[in-house]
């Protein structure tokens, strides 16, 4: 696949953009989930920006990997955690979705955001397997010091169901964007103000069949952004593009994309934006 010419990433601190064509975990309707035919897929579809999930190897390296175990997905079996980086790159993770994509393999997060770097926007997703209670150096500090080394901060949103992640990102003093992961049992009942509030995030994210009519005014009222997953089928696509979404987490960007530019040019929708 051919690589389009660099188009130059939005900076979130000026996010100015009406609509955000979101790939979760790359065009993965397409291509193997996480991998690199999977976001490669997704810039030369033109999405805004990425999804990835991370995880740890057992030497502390932050992998692009959903699942906590390998055996769906690769030809490996076990736990993430439990291999080194070296040895999860001799695993196959692409012959799973087609035996074309025999020669996919893990990546880091450190490569992942080498090949986006001015090209397109980044979604983390800190898997909540990978949290503890060990602060120090563990999977948010280590996550932070690969977007602060590659000077990412304004190019990538961290999100996590796990909210503790949040605590321990402005403990940090990082400019990253963040976006809280709606989780029903640590949200104790808390609407999406008084979350956003509680945990100084820039966003709220929540899948599409939480999303009710209350949070839509309550979070368009505020000026609150918000992000809905995944989304595949055209109608409500639609029907959350009028609702003031901005953005929708999908498997299939090419489609969003064209349906986003048409439906947001009949109707002269206004998303929330990021404020600097």
């Amino acid at each position: 696949m051919t690589i389009p010419p660099n188009k130059g990433s939005q900076n979130l601190t000026r996010f100015q953009k009406q609509f955000y064509t979101i790939a979760h975990r790359g065009a993965s309707a397409y291509y193997p989930e996480n991998t690199f035919s999977a976001f490669r897929a997704a810039v030369e579809m033109n999405a805004d920006m990425i999804e990835l999930d991370v995880l740890l190897s057992k030497d502390n390296i932050p992998v692009v990997f959903h699942d906590e175990k390998l055996d769906m997905k690769t030809n490996g079996s076990g736990y993430v955690r439990d291999f080194t980086l070296k040895e999860l790159k001799l695993l196959d993770a692409g012959s799973w979705f087609d035996p074309k994509f025999k020669d996919e393999r893990i990546s880091t997060l450190r490569e992942i955001l080498e090949y986006a770097k001015n090209k397109i926007l980044v979604n983390i997703e800190i898997k909540t397997e990978a949290v503890t209670e060990k602060e120090e150096w563990g999977i948010v500090e280590l996550v932070l010091s690969v977007i602060k080394e590659l000077d990412m901060e304004n190019e990538v949103i961290i999100s996590s169901f796990d909210y503790r992640v949040f605590n321990r990102i402005i403990k940090s003093n990082s400019r990253s964007k963040l976006a809280l992961l709606f989780e029903p049992s640590q949200s104790k009942g808390r609407d999406p103000l008084k979350l956003v509030s509680d945990y100084s995030v820039d966003a709220f994210n929540m899948g599409a069949e939480q999303l009710n009519d209350n949070w839509i005014q309550q979070l368009n009222k505020n000026n609150i952004p918000f992000f809905v997953y995944t989304v595949n089928d055209k109608e409500q696509m639609e029907y959350l593009i009028r609702a003031g979404a901005t953005g929708i987490f999908t498997d299939k960007p090419d489609v969003l994309k064209v349906l986003s530019k048409e439906v947001l040019k009949k109707s002269g929708v206004n998303s929330n934006y990021f404020q600097s």
